[in-house]
């Protein structure tokens, strides 16, 4: 049976950098996604293919456009 490596003060203290760094980058990308920043490009993707959906739908209707009636009040 391997008995278990030791790990040196230096090795601890670069583990310990390296682990820092990490929890530091997923801290970020936590405030990033808690933002919503990363949703703009989305949302703005959404409009665009709303606003076509809705010319799309007033072409199909062709020129008189959509009938609507209003029910009795």
């Amino acid at each position: 049976m391997e008995q278990p490596k030791e790990v040196g003060d230096r090795q601890l203290d670069a583990l310990l950098e390296r682990l820092d760094r990490l929890t530091a980058e997923v801290n970020g990308l936590n405030r990033r996604l808690d933002s919503g920043d990363n949703l703009a490009p989305i949302v703005r993707e959404l409009s665009l293919l709303n606003e076509s959906l809705q010319t799309l739908a007033y072409a199909a209707l062709g020129q008189s456009g959509p009938q609507v009636r209003r029910r009795a009040g």
